[in-house]
């Protein structure tokens, strides 16, 4: 019974914890629908998928959601046509290289003694923790590396999930085979049904009718009409994301409880077994990356330097709760190749840590 009460305690914590930046990353969404010139956004972003990969990437700095609110805003970029290293870059990196993370990690790791000058000699030097440089530059490494993959695939298609693939832009030819579809203009999708221009026509939203309603007068539709289609959107994306929010906040209550830490505490000496560990409990503790930066100082006194790493960079990308999340976009054997990959990378850079920098 106290092992179900602890359960519960940490489920309602990791989803009060997640929930505002899930609803973050909504509102962006949403934003990105109707406030900004899905053409636009399209045209500006790089078709090179090295350029796309760095600038999805970077992206993550202007939006600070955790990786409990990037799953909402990489799927809307699919759906507004953005080339895929861009939405996969962002989606692995927005949750580390953003303002909040990077300051939540200075501040935990700022009296750690080894430190990384920044500044101009003689005027100004910031000493970073190596920690908090090391976290960045591997977190970039790894998100540009794997949305370059991921942008070698034409056509991304088979690996989204139908009701994505259904909602997509058609940009330019990657979307030749949708009928009855004008060739020149993308297709900004979403679910549900509203109220049009005709009175009293209540419509469907699909293809055509957003081909037809939205994308044609998007420039002169009153702001009242945006917002309630800000509203509609908003309210249709926390129902679907929000539900497998709280499936994967249960399992991680519950494998928490589980798995007794002192199993994992006992491998922290390792170079290797200190990794393992801590990529393992990153996954299972799925705790937000605005606060997991504290949760590894607890650590820091018992495993190496290159396992906190482990856990900072690893965690963000890939974890029971993001897998979640992650569903409602891709199939599951996307989400194996971004878990495998993730895993491999992090696992080889805070090695060479343990060896050469500890």
């Amino acid at each position: 019974m106290n092992q179900l009460n602890n359960a519960f305690t940490l489920f309602l914590s990791l989803l009060v914890e997640a929930m505002p930046f899930l609803l973050l990353g909504v509102l962006l969404s949403s934003l990105l629908l109707l406030f900004i010139d899905e053409r636009t956004l399209v045209n500006i972003m790089p078709r090179n998928p090295l350029l796309g990969a760095i600038v999805g990437s970077c992206v993550g700095f202007l939006f600070p959601v955790c990786e409990c609110g990037n799953v909402p805003v990489a799927r809307r970029l699919l759906l507004q046509g953005v080339p895929a290293p861009v939405a996969i870059g962002f989606l692995l990196a927005a949750p580390t290289i953003n303002p909040i993370v990077i300051l939540s990690t200075y501040i935990a790791f700022r009296y750690q003694p080894e430190v990384v000058p920044l500044g101009i000699p003689g005027i100004a030097v910031f000493p970073l923790p190596q920690i908090l440089v090391l976290r960045i530059l591997f977190s970039l490494g790894i998100a540009i590396f794997i949305a370059c993959i991921f942008g070698v695939q034409a056509d991304l298609r088979p690996l989204l999930q139908p009701t994505v693939t259904r909602s997509m832009v058609r940009s330019g030819h990657s979307m030749k085979d949708t009928p009855n579809q004008d060739e020149e203009k993308p297709i900004l999708l979403q679910s549900g049904s509203f109220l049009l221009g005709k009175p009293g026509e209540t419509l469907r939203m699909d293809a055509t009718v957003l081909q037809a309603s939205l994308a044609a007068s998007k420039p002169t539709k009153p702001l009242p009409d945006k917002l309630r289609l800000f509203l509609d959107n908003t309210v249709q994306e926390l129902r679907e994301l929000g539900a497998v929010l709280i499936i994967g906040s249960a399992i991680a209550a519950i494998v928490q409880v589980a798995v007794p830490r002192e199993i994992i505490l006992s491998l922290g000496s390792g170079p290797v077994t200190s990794i393992l560990a801590m990529m393992l409990l990153a996954a299972v503790v799925s705790i937000c990356s605005t606060v997991d930066s504290f949760f590894a100082l607890a650590f820091a006194s018992t495993f190496t330097s290159g396992a906190l790493l482990a856990f900072l960079v690893f965690g963000p990308m890939i974890d029971i709760k993001a897998i979640g999340l992650m569903l409602s976009v891709f199939k599951t054997r996307a989400i194996v190749y971004m878990f495998v990959l993730a895993g491999q990378l992090t696992f080889l850079l805070t090695l060479l840590v343990n060896l050469y920098l500890s």
